[in-house]
């Protein structure tokens, strides 16, 4: 089946299987390689990416659902001249990460965090807002510390 998406403000399409997963359509087809896949199983959150305005696991996404919608991978966050997202440069500055694997399905989450929230976030809610995105090298302080100071860059933008 054909499925049509926007992806990073440009139309996309790719020829797929039914069966076949947004991460494996995303990477796969559309050579967005960014966009991890960690568990298969929903749990890590390193496949997240925004679609419709909302951060998903494009583990648990079929690529025929998608159709339509309007996706931004960690691959859309950067500007044209590749100048980091506030929230990229965050987690480089303090160090949010140690890996990179959950770094890119951080980073969306993160960003889809701080954008949906009408009040400023503190650690707890940070913390909250995260739980479903594991890491298995830091003690996720760094994370937290990149999420607020990347959370003042793109709300003083």
């Amino acid at each position: 089946m054909q499925v049509e998406i926007k992806v990073n403000g440009k139309a996309r399409s790719a020829n797929v299987a039914g069966n076949t997963l947004l991460v494996q359509m995303l990477r796969d087809d559309l050579g967005l390689t960014g966009t991890h896949v960690g568990c298969d199983t929903s749990q890590c959150g390193a496949c997240t990416v925004v679609m419709n305005g909302r951060a998903v696991k494009s583990c648990s996404v079929m690529a025929a659902q998608a159709q339509g919608a309007e996706v931004t991978t960690i691959e859309g966050l950067a500007q044209p001249d590749g100048t980091l997202h506030p929230m990229q440069a965050a987690f480089k500055d303090c160090h949010g990460l140690q890996c990179g694997f959950c770094t890119t399905g951080m980073v969306m989450s993160a960003v889809n965090l701080v954008e949906r929230s009408p009040v400023k976030l503190d650690e707890a809610a940070v913390r909250e807002g995260l739980e479903g995105n594991l890491c298995r090298c830091t003690g996720y302080q760094n994370i937290v510390k990149a999420v607020l100071q990347g959370q003042d860059a793109m709300r003083s933008a």
